[in-house]
């Protein structure tokens, strides 16, 4: 059999079984500091609920999201992927920031603050805090630096360096 063959079956099933091992094993390592399924349910409504209200980000997503409850679900998908590593979540939200016009470091920042007083308020554990805020603050970079570079190009490779940390 081709190379090409077998790679268009997928991974052999020992390579399945590790990644499952060690899918499971940053979920049960994030539970183990309180960040359950519960939790990001609870910081997902709390934080969005924070961002409807806010007078610089509301507009913002107000203008785009049509459908509270179904996007609240879809971040709560978001965040169990990216803490729990469970691998539900499937989109681009490069490519739904990158759309919106005018947005600048000082949103991103200020996204992250409120992202961070809601964890303050929050926390149980300082670890949850840590890797949660830690993981948001990796992705805002992240978001910014690809909606600079889409304007500026490469110049604006590093749009987020100056961002807040939790």
């Amino acid at each position: 059999m081709s190379t090409a063959a077998a790679e268009s079956r997928g991974p052999d099933p020992a390579s399945r079984a590790y990644a499952q091992h060690k899918r499971e094993e940053k979920r049960v390592a994030a539970e183990q500091i309180g960040v359950d399924a519960a939790y990001i349910d609870h910081f997902v409504e709390t934080f969005y609920g924070r961002i409807q209200q806010d007078e610089l980000l509301g507009p913002i997503f107000n203008a785009r999201v049509h459908d509270w409850p179904a996007h609240l679900a879809r971040m709560k998908a978001f965040w169990r992927s990216v803490l729990h590593n469970s691998g539900e979540f499937a989109g681009n939200p490069m490519l739904k920031h990158i759309v919106i016009p005018g947005l600048e470091a000082g949103h991103f920042a200020h996204w992250l603050e409120l992202f961070y007083q809601t964890l303050r308020e929050a926390e149980g554990d300082p670890a949850a805090t840590a890797l949660v805020g830690g993981r948001a603050r990796m992705i805002a970079d992240s978001l910014l630096t690809g909606y600079v570079m889409q304007r500026e190009g490469l110049s604006g490779g590093r749009a987020g360096k100056d961002l807040p940390h939790v």
